[in-house]
């Protein structure tokens, strides 16, 4: 299945350089660039990408309010791509809806298996920096108050993936830390965020850190 990418940045060079990274994949089609975030939903609901590369500082309207609008709509996925890795624009995405970020400086490869993964309905936070990452959104924008989870909804087994998700385990390793299949992981992902009413695994996972779920329930998946 080919993937559809529009990509959205206001360097003309960095998007020639986007395309020709993921030209390079057979399965992936690059339908479209713009240069600012009411291009790409113009765009977007034109060519109804699977994909929205975003670029997060534009003129006009910024990456945050078009990720904003594209995942209200239920248009495309949004794979954030920034210059800093600790961006507070970045935590503000994420909180909109971006179903994760890179790096500008990212290889093809990597480029290529994230583009991938967003499109299958998968987060991109890489599982070995997701933790310190989401702990460090959270202190650069701490909430008045914790915000309260509505956890009555969620059964036993869908509170264990929530907080593997704020520990920033991958499908494949909650998988193996709950001794289930990659399938029931994906359906237990999907009942957790119809139920807490959230866009994107990457909410979830920011979310559970920040009001405490990961500290309070027990150690379910690791450290």
């Amino acid at each position: 299945m080919t993937v559809r990418v529009l990509v959205a940045d206001d360097h003309a060079a960095i998007r020639a350089g986007l395309v020709l990274l993921l030209g390079g994949a057979a399965d992936i089609e690059v339908v479209g660039e713009v240069a600012d975030g009411a291009s790409a939903i113009r765009q977007a609901r034109v060519l109804r990408p699977d994909v929205v590369l975003m670029d997060l500082r534009m003129p006009g309207m910024d990456g945050i309010t078009a990720t904003r609008e594209l995942v209200a709509e239920r248009l495309c996925q949004v794979l954030v791509l920034t210059t800093f890795d600790l961006d507070e624009y970045v935590y503000a995405a994420l909180r909109a809806g971006a179903a994760g970020f890179l790096l500008k400086t990212v290889e093809a490869g990597n480029l290529v298996d994230a583009v991938h993964r967003v499109a299958a309905g998968e987060g991109v936070l890489d599982p070995q920096v997701t933790r310190k990452l989401i702990k460090e959104f959270a202190s650069l924008k701490p909430p008045a108050a914790k915000p309260v989870l509505n956890l009555d909804e969620l059964t036993e087994r869908e509170r264990e993936v929530l907080v593997c998700l704020s520990r920033g385990l991958s499908n494949a390793q909650i998988a193996a830390t709950l001794f289930i299949s990659e399938t029931t992981v994906k359906t237990h992902v999907s009942k957790v965020l119809s139920k807490l009413k959230l866009r994107s695994r990457v909410q979830a996972a920011i979310l559970a850190q920040e009001s405490g779920l990961a500290e309070g329930w027990r150690a379910t998946c690791g450290p």
